[in-house]
């Protein structure tokens, strides 16, 4: 049985003890929200590449190891579902925003 760990990344946040409440200037905001989808896109991207390195090994037959391989593309499968359903939300909330009446 494969046991895969919920924490797919390891975005370190940053220290929030001296900072005030809330960005402090025009497009902080902004700016710590698009760091982090990089940076959470990178680490969905480097699963990808990871696992298919491991599958063309395994074809070459560097490795021999199937359940190291099929545990990198079902980890690498379960990151893009998640960054894929995360971007659905971040577009329905969106479209939702656009709605709203001033």
């Amino acid at each position: 049985m494969i046991n895969f760990n919920p924490n797919i990344s390891q975005i370190q946040q940053t220290n929030r003890i001296n900072q005030p409440n809330g960005p402090t200037k025009t497009g902080e905001g902004s700016d710590k929200f698009q760091n982090t989808v990089k940076q959470y896109t990178d680490k969905v991207n480097e699963l990808q590449n990871n696992a298919d390195d491991n599958v063309k090994d395994l074809l070459a037959g560097k490795t021999e190891d199937v359940n190291s391989v099929v545990a990198d593309v079902a980890k690498a499968d379960m990151s893009f579902k998640a960054l894929v359903g995360v971007r659905n939300k971040i577009i329905e909330a969106y479209k939702e925003t656009m709605r709203m009446q001033i």
